[in-house]
C-alpha cells in the first residue's frame, strides 16, 4: 500500500463530535477499489492517578451496503429511548445545575433537643485508624 493511498484514504472527508471525555471521530475513507465507507471512533480520556492520561478507542467500520439498515436501527432505537424517558438527561453527573429533589423539597423544621432521644446502642466505635 502507498503513502499516497494511505493520505487519500484518511482525507475524504472528517467529522469531530465532543461530548464530556468522549469524543467521537467520523471518518469517510475508501476502499482499494475506490469506494466509500465509514468509520465511526470513540475515543474516551482517563486520568491516571499520577495525573498522566491515555485514551481508550472503540471503532466500527461501517461499510454502504450497511448503511440503511444500520441508519434505521438506530433511528429506532433513538426514538424508543426518547420515547421512554424523553430527551432530558437525568443523571447528575451530566448536569452542573441538576438538583436532587432533596434539595428542592422545603426541609423540615429542626428538632429541638427537648424532643430527641437518641439510642447510641447500635453504633460501633471507629477509629480513622480502622479506615
Amino acid at each position: 500500500m502507498s503513502d499516497n493511498y494511505t493520505m487519500e484514504q484518511e482525507e475524504i472527508f472528517s467529522k469531530v463530535m465532543r461530548a464530556g471525555r468522549r469524543t467521537y471521530f467520523f471518518d469517510v475513507r475508501s476502499t482499494k477499489a475506490g469506494d466509500f465507507y465509514l468509520t465511526i471512533t470513540e475515543s474516551k480520556k482517563f486520568t491516571n492517578d499520577d495525573g498522566s492520561y491515555h485514551y481508550k478507542k472503540h471503532k466500527i467500520y461501517l461499510y454502504k451496503e450497511d448503511f440503511s439498515e444500520f441508519k434505521d436501527t438506530l433511528d429506532e432505537m433513538i426514538n424508543y429511548v426518547i420515547d421512554e424517558k424523553g430527551e432530558e438527561v437525568i443523571s447528575e453527573r451530566h448536569q452542573k445545575d441538576y438538583k436532587k429533589e432533596s434539595d428542592e423539597m422545603p426541609m423540615a423544621a429542626e428538632p429541638t433537643s427537648e424532643n430527641v432521644t437518641t439510642d447510641t446502642s447500635s453504633f460501633t466505635d471507629i477509629e480513622f485508624d480502622d479506615i
